[in-house]
């Protein structure tokens, strides 16, 4: 199961639509390395120059693995994170993401970083059963 849902948030879900903040708190308890790994790249991002801000190092094990794969790939989780953060988000194997300012998702980098291109050279024998 990739959230932690509480009787209230379940019995907002099933009343119509769930307020985005409760949502994002949920995500934040049943995912704290993907929720934290996100919010720090945010943060990097506002606070440099760089055009984007990503993580490279493995998570510390499979369990935090596990957290940032079901994160990244629910639709609605990761839009919510986008929309918490303010960023776009790009996903390239098992643990580099990068957040991006919205409006790059067409540019240059943003197109370079998920090409195919680049998905190839981001590969190693390490990262083929991540």
């Amino acid at each position: 199961m990739s959230l932690d849902v509480s009787p209230q948030l379940l019995a907002e879900a099933e009343n119509g639509a769930v307020r985005e903040e409760d949502f994002m708190e949920t995500v934040r308890t049943s995912l704290p390395y993907a929720y934290e790994l996100i919010a720090r790249l945010a943060a990097e991002l506002r606070s440099g120059t760089a055009e984007f801000a990503d993580n490279q190092t493995p998570p510390p094990s499979e369990r935090e693995r596990g957290q940032l794969l079901r994160a990244l790939s629910s639709d609605a989780i990761r839009g919510s994170l986008e929309r918490h953060f303010g960023v776009a988000l790009a996903f390239q194997n098992c643990h580099r993401v990068a957040v991006f300012p919205p409006g790059a998702r067409s540019g240059e980098t943003h197109t370079r970083f998920t090409s195919t291109r680049a998905q190839i050279l981001n590969q190693s024998p390490e990262l083929r059963d991540c």
